[in-house]
């Protein structure tokens, strides 16, 4: 089972689960932590291979490295947990396992919130994924990760999200790395279906001004998706609840309590 870290609120029934993206860990959300545990009750996930998840010998000799398989690693800790259903907050590559999260087992997710969205692969970041795939097994995987970073983050006020991704990732093992890697390069099919198929659970997509490599996609996403909401924070890049957290932190608490209030009136 995955690491994973719980903290319980004396009152609210509601459960927050944050998921991170590639290359981070738990560690990300820490400027959320101490807002949203005022509210909710917490689980926070380190993803296979990340931060305290690392894999033992018998894990590093599997190949099952699917977003399906990664997905059932997050509803086993929910089982695990007896977590009925959970409000979802995911950054970047999360965002994309929370929405497969979404698909394969509805019942799960109270809503989606989705930082930094993943949602398609636009010309210059398929190119810098075949780039990737070419020289993953002969390059230090830090040095990929960190044109990744940079060619994603790439301005002034990035700075502090590039390097807290960067700094996390080097906890990765290069084998550990390639198996992400490869996952990654092979998601555009699943995004396309992502893209076409709305979703009947209330999500709010949060990106940021200057993520020009996914941006675009999410705004079309929220014109044609009915239940999906997108605020856009400016002067922001890509890891909007590093480098914006107050405005994330009001935002999406007051999403999840108006889901919360919407849910009583039905049931009134």
């Amino acid at each position: 089972m995955i690491h994973h870290s719980v903290f319980t609120h004396k009152s609210s029934t509601q459960w927050v689960t944050f998921v991170h993206g590639a290359g981070g860990s738990s560690s990300i959300w820490f400027k959320q932590l101490r807002a949203f545990k005022k509210h909710f009750n917490i689980l926070l996930l380190d993803l296979r291979g990340h931060g305290n998840s690392q894999p033992s010998l018998k894990d590093s000799l599997k190949d099952n490295y699917t977003f399906d398989a990664i997905t059932d690693d997050i509803v086993e800790v929910l089982n695990h947990r007896e977590i009925e259903k959970s409000h979802f907050i995911g950054i970047s590559l999360g965002t994309i396992l929370i929405r497969n999260l979404a698909e394969n087992y509805p019942n799960r997710v109270e809503s989606m919130i989705m930082g930094g969205a993943i949602m398609k692969m636009n010309v210059r970041s398929r190119f810098l994924m075949n780039v990737g795939v070419i020289f993953k097994s002969v390059v230090p995987y830090m040095i990929l990760y960190k044109l990744f970073a940079f060619i994603i983050m790439p301005r002034k006020n990035h700075k502090k999200s590039r390097n807290l991704f960067v700094n996390e990732a080097k906890k990765l093992y290069q084998k550990e790395f390639i198996r992400w890697f490869k996952l990654t390069s092979e998601i555009n099919p699943l995004l396309k279906f992502f893209r076409q198929k709305a979703i009947d659970i209330p999500s709010l997509y949060v990106m940021g001004q200057q993520d020009y490599l996914f941006l675009p996609a999410v705004q079309k996403i929220a014109e044609t998706h009915e239940k999906a909401k997108l605020f856009i924070l400016e002067n922001c890049g890509h890891v909007v609840n590093v480098e914006k957290p107050l405005e994330f932190n009001q935002k999406v608490i007051g999403f999840i309590k108006n889901i919360q209030v919407e849910n009583q009136i039905k049931l009134a």
